[in-house]
């Protein structure tokens, strides 16, 4: 998944877009090959960081690196290779667990273990599309309107272990992207969706709240909700 952003951006912010979207070209041409290694995450975090932070680039946390966000406390260093290792055999060896299921605990237990020193929650939003693509879906995007819901679901899984509201995150993000490639496959004619409730007369605050809950086939474009109709709404 992609973390959208705002349109004020530093020149950080320009290194990491450009930077991801060389990640995205090489997962484009190698997804279906390869299945996530600790090989593939190292070199990932390496074009990720790249001209970024070069000294912390493609490696582990080590030595005295430790990590402290708000009250919680990853793990040490010494044992993040081997945890990540752990991770990796927990998600390929599940053969029972639904995908999402698989998917959003990998994310909340990779995010929870912070593997590298900066980079980790673009490599976790990465690997998690990764995943997705690996099992025919489309990639995801956070957008910058559900950060705030986002990041309340790592605290939950921290303070409690619990994932029910990361699954919630990721799985209306995937309807979103679902909806968005069908109507294009399909054809239809995109309309903005504010256009389609003024010319259909509906109530917009109803439309909008089923759009966010994604029990309409409504997707966003640069943060704008768009729908897919079969013809061209009549005036």
């Amino acid at each position: 998944m992609d973390l959208e952003v705002s349109r004020k951006v530093t020149v950080r912010e320009l290194f990491e877009a450009k930077n991801l979207s060389r990640v995205i070209e090489y997962k484009k041409n190698k997804v279906h090959e390869q299945d996530i290694t600790i090989e593939l995450m190292l070199f990932l975090h390496t074009v990720l960081m790249n001209g970024i932070n070069d000294a912390i680039a493609g490696r582990f946390r080590q030595n005295d690196e430790y990590v402290r966000i708000g009250t919680y406390v990853a793990i040490p260093p010494e044992h993040v290779e081997a945890r990540m290792k752990e991770l990796l055999v927990e998600y390929t060896s599940d053969l029972s667990s639904y995908f999402l299921e698989k998917i959003t605990m990998f994310h909340l237990a990779f995010e929870s273990i912070h593997p590298f020193n900066d980079g980790n929650g673009r490599l976790g939003r990465v690997l998690t599309n990764y995943q997705l693509i690996r099992l025919g879906f489309p990639r995801i995007i956070i957008r910058q309107k559900d950060k705030q819901l986002y990041y309340r679901a790592f605290t939950e899984y921290q303070n409690d272990k619990k994932t029910k509201l990361m699954e919630k995150v990721i799985s209306l993000a995937l309807l979103e992207s679902l909806h968005k490639r069908i109507t294009y496959l399909e054809g239809k004619t995109i309309v903005l969706l504010s256009d389609y409730i003024r010319k259909q007369n509906l109530r917009a605050s109803a439309v909008f709240n089923t759009a966010r809950r994604q029990t309409i086939s409504a997707f966003r474009e640069k943060g704008v909700w768009k729908i897919g109709i079969e013809e061209n709404i009549k005036e």
